[in-house]
């Protein structure tokens, strides 16, 4: 007789009756370690079985106050009673962009969307629809969205199927994309500034935009190197390409200007989306209104039914006010310092090569002790040893994501409380898994010499 499913099989089985894999992202499905959440509060979530867990992964980023902020729950709350979307402009949407023009710099105009694949795709438009150019440069590592223009050389390449750092090849994600797509396509190695310079010099005249994660969130938190954006800034004015900051993760998190005011280098248009409605679908395009004023009738196309909606303008006003009134990156900058240091003392005593990269409201635990610039370098980390840690730290009630490309995001609820119990968790995890590798080194040199 079989054992009766647990809770969360029954809602596996159902999940996986009625969308493919039981996921609605295939960024979501971990096969045998899957998992259903019932409900979140703060820095925590809980499944459906009742366990409780610290959330670092916080849906990939966008929850930057807290789940179920009050104040944002209350803004949105009160603001549907006025109904949810319009075919024109209303009242929360006018908050709203007049908050990223005050707080973001070059942000002189806004628009509008609803994730960060639709404003990169609008974004790369706009450029093309500016210059009269078609082509663009993408950095390899780089991921900005799930549209087929840029679903090449992402954070998940195989280092050696890119080719040569200085002609790189086209690495394409997955199946359904037209093969053309990758005509439009320039690509180049983040972070090698000679390189790039070239590739930029010898494509100049026929590339609308430089497209770039201004430090790499979707690979670790790798960090650009001195000189690397100003110098796609300065080639950008050289060549009157549009340089565009790809801030879906960075934007509202690194500061309340983003990556520009904390790297001191200036983009044309940015794209926001994630922290800037603590989890509610919303994005927007950003930039100067020279280019941004393009976007009118008979212009470039800009469109969308729920571009915004109520319920996503009405919690980035919400979140963006927080974010104005209270010391929201004070508290992100103490609590993520103080995880930084504290697993870097952790993996240094327990023996493992690691360096911490990134900023203290999102970072990446890379497990190498070479020097990681880019995708490529990338390839040396020791990507089991970290997946291992974060499920063994997962068991224990500490969620990071086992994918290591994946940064730990924090909130504004995260507590001292939460820091500590956290580096208490991560140290046992640690210890368990090196245990056991070398429980296994140790069995095997055992049989080894039995033979």
């Amino acid at each position: 007789m079989s054992e009766p499913k647990t809770t969360m099989e029954q809602w596996l089985e159902r999940a996986r009756a009625v969308m493919p894999r039981g996921v609605t992202s295939n960024f979501r499905d971990w096969g045998p370690h899957s998992f259903v959440i019932r409900r979140g509060e703060g820095p925590y979530i809980w499944d459906v079985e009742g366990k409780r867990y610290i959330d670092y992964r916080l849906a990939y980023g966008p929850i930057i106050l807290g789940h179920a902020y009050p104040a944002v729950v209350d803004r949105v709350s009160e603001a549907l009673r006025d109904g949810n979307v319009f075919a024109a402009t209303h009242v929360y949407e006018v908050e709203a962009a007049e908050r990223i023009t005050r707080m973001v710099p070059n942000a002189e105009r806004v628009r509008f969307s609803n994730s960060g694949s639709e404003a990169t795709m609008h974004a790369l438009r706009l450029a093309r629809g500016y210059t009269g150019r078609e082509k663009f440069l993408k950095f390899e590592g780089c991921y900005h969205g799930a549209h087929d223009y840029v679903l090449f050389s992402t954070a998940g390449s195989i280092p050696a199927a890119l080719g040569d750092p200085h002609d790189p090849v086209p690495f394409q994600a997955g199946s359904g994309i037209p093969k053309g797509i990758r005509e439009y396509l320039v690509l180049a190695p983040y972070n090698r500034i000679d390189i790039t310079e070239r590739i930029i010099r010898d494509h100049a005249h026929e590339l609308a935009a430089i497209f770039v994660e201004p430090m790499m969130g979707n690979l670790s938190g790798i960090m650009p190197k001195p000189g690397f954006l100003e110098m796609l800034r300065a080639l950008a004015d050289e060549y009157g390409i549009v340089l565009i900051f790809d801030e879906v993760k960075t934007g509202f998190r690194m500061g309340k200007g983003g990556a520009q005011p904390y790297f001191n280098v200036q983009a044309d248009i940015m794209t926001f989306a994630k922290a800037l409605g603590n989890g509610y679908p919303i994005a927007a395009i950003a930039g100067k209104a020279e280019i941004m004023d393009h976007y009118r009738g008979g212009g470039i196309t800009h469109a969308g039914t729920y571009n915004g909606n109520i319920a996503g303008t009405a919690a980035a006003a919400a979140t963006l006010d927080v974010m104005e009134r209270e010391d929201v990156f004070g508290v992100l900058e103490k609590r993520g310092t103080a995880l930084m240091k504290g697993v870097d003392e952790i993996l240094t005593r327990f023996g493992v090569p690691h360096k911490v990269s990134g900023v203290p409201a999102m970072f990446g635990i890379i497990m190498s002790d070479e020097e990681v610039y880019d995708v490529r370098t990338y390839a040396a980390a020791d990507k089991e040893l970290y997946r291992d840690i974060a499920f063994a730290a997962i068991k224990r009630g500490v969620m990071f994501d086992p994918d290591p490309r994946e940064p730990w995001f924090l909130c504004y609820a995260l507590s001292e409380e939460d820091v500590a119990e956290t580096l208490n968790v991560f140290e046992d995890a640690v210890k368990e898994v090196l245990t056991g590798r070398q429980t296994v080194v140790a069995g095997g040199l055992l049989d080894q010499s039995a033979s």
